[in-house]
């Protein structure tokens, strides 16, 4: 193989890590815990955007299951994105993205 036919697939594969970067960003995953009462959103990057609390589960007696609910509900939203993030990563490098989904 040429090293101009190298660095074109080198270039092709960087367009399309940019570009699946950039979907990333435009994607939302979401989390819920306790029934739906707790809902958290995150980006494709892994960023935090929303979190969504019900009344319903807001109890002062009771901190510790607030907290239980919305740790429970970041953790599944982050899975979520990580597993999508991993998944266009494989698509935008054929296959050898395996340890870029991590770079992001």
């Amino acid at each position: 193989m040429n090293m101009d036919k190298i660095m074109k697939q080198a270039q092709r594969m960087q367009a399309n890590i940019a570009l699946a970067q950039e979907e990333l960003e435009k994607t939302t995953t979401e989390g819920t815990s306790g029934g739906g009462a707790v809902r958290a959103t995150v980006n494709g990057k892994g960023d935090v955007v929303s979190i969504s609390i019900s009344k319903d589960v807001v109890d002062p007696s009771d901190v510790e299951m607030l907290e239980d609910l919305v740790l429970s509900a970041l953790k599944e939203a982050i899975k979520k994105s990580r597993d999508i993030a991993a998944e266009k990563m494989n698509s935008a490098t054929g296959g050898l993205g395996g340890g870029f989904a991590g770079l992001m």
